[in-house]
């Protein structure tokens, strides 16, 4: 079989490391470049300590044109940025895993219209497209876990939490991601005006077919590195019996998203490409608890899911991944 030839953009942070990581071993994929304008002539293995004796490729600051998907793993603002100075072959399916072209009044640049890279949203759209803007962690995990009330008509104001680990901010230092700050503490931040709220509520009204109710959002600064765990709060007067049924249904033909009956937890899904779902309700309030990693289905696994999408192969080829349950 003919492998994908892949390339990544940015590839020494954390995102870029994990489709690396993710890519290596796919077996339908050769990597044929990973660009780094600050690492450029050092063994990949270098940065990525974990990968010694697994690839002897180095990081080049040339962007070789010959590959068949290319993974945007810039900074927020950088992939807009990046196209723009660069003429692709419209041969090359891009993965974008910025927020650069998450929203349908931003999502063009040239000839290219990014299709939003939520499979279990937008998996028929996925198929035909030739440009992926991948969703954000958060955005993520909220969706997944109001998804079925929002197709049954039964979406109404949300009250969302959520916890992420230190991985999300990025490897640039900043005060709160230090260990010294990190450990033994959390903080709330963004609250109420997180970014990816409008790929959350824009998502959600195309599901509805019209606009979606407010999302009331808090995020959590976590005292780990990976992960993420959100409890959206909404009225639903519907039973839980018929409401887990609904969402037993709507995830049926969803490999990677699965629904508890037991309280979930994030060892479950770390290191993995998985989201479980959990239900609560007393009286006609619904929590819906949702957790992935951070790192894998909020961003690289996800990316690697719309890839084999893009490619016609099965969805979870390379993404067979075991959590760090112990």
């Amino acid at each position: 079989m003919k492998k994908i030839k892949a390339g990544i953009i940015g590839g020494a942070g954390y995102t870029g490391g994990e489709v690396l990581r993710l890519l290596l071993l796919h077996p339908a994929v050769e990597i044929s470049f990973v660009h780094s304008r600050s690492n450029a002539g050092k063994a990949v293995s270098h940065l990525h300590q974990d990968l010694i004796g697994h690839t002897s490729l180095c990081f080049t600051d040339t962007i070789g044109s010959s590959v068949d998907v290319l993974f945007l793993c810039l900074g927020h603002g950088e992939s807009r940025q990046f196209l723009a100075q660069h003429t692709l072959p419209d041969h090359i399916r891009i993965i974008d895993l910025t927020n650069d072209f998450r929203l349908i009044d931003k999502n063009q640049i040239g000839n290219r219209t990014f299709t939003y890279g939520l499979p279990e949203l937008n998996k028929e759209q996925i198929k035909k497209a030739t440009s992926i803007a991948n969703p954000g962690c958060f955005a993520t995990a909220i969706q997944l876990g109001l998804l079925p009330l929002a197709q049954a008509g039964l979406l109404t104001d949300v009250y969302t939490t959520g916890i992420t680990g230190s991985t999300g901010a990025g490897q640039t230092l900043a005060a709160t991601s230090h260990f010294s700050w990190r450990a033994n503490n959390i903080q709330a931040y963004k609250t109420l005006t997180h970014q990816h709220l409008d790929e959350i509520t824009e998502s959600l009204g195309q599901s509805m077919n019209k606009k979606a109710p407010a999302i009331h959002f808090i995020p959590w600064r976590g005292d780990f590195t990976r992960g993420i765990f959100c409890s959206s709060t909404l009225a639903v007067s519907n039973p839980l019996e018929e409401l887990t049924e609904l969402f037993n249904s709507y995830y049926l033909s969803q490999p990677f998203v699965h629904v508890s009956k037991e309280p979930i937890f994030l060892k479950q899904v770390v290191g993995t490409n998985r989201a479980l779902l959990q239900l609560e309700k007393q009286g006609n309030q619904l929590v819906v608890h949702s957790i992935i990693d951070n790192l894998l289905k909020g961003a690289a696994g996800q990316a690697i899911q719309n890839m084999n999408l893009l490619f016609g192969l099965e969805e979870d080829c390379g993404l067979q991944l075991k959590a760090n349950y112990f």
